[in-house]
């Protein structure tokens, strides 16, 4: 993984372990044939291209509220 990608994306996500949860969602997503949201360039691997999409705001975490039951008939 290339560090600059990594100060990047820390900037838009400072927390270190939804910025692990998401980058290695998107990359099980980008392995799976999905396409990449950003220009890819050169040699980068699938973490770079999700840390660059996290960093560039094109992937984001939409965190559920923690009182969020399913409404009962």
């Amino acid at each position: 993984m290339n560090s600059i990608f990594i100060e990047e994306a820390s900037k838009v996500t400072p927390d270190s372990q939804v910025l692990i949860n998401m980058v290695s969602k998107r990359v099980r997503q980008l392995s799976a044939g999905s396409r990449p949201m950003v220009p890819v360039e050169g040699r980068m691997g699938l973490a770079d291209i999700a840390l660059a999409e996290i960093a560039q705001g094109r992937l984001v975490f939409v965190a559920k509220p923690e009182n969020s039951e399913e409404p009962q008939e």
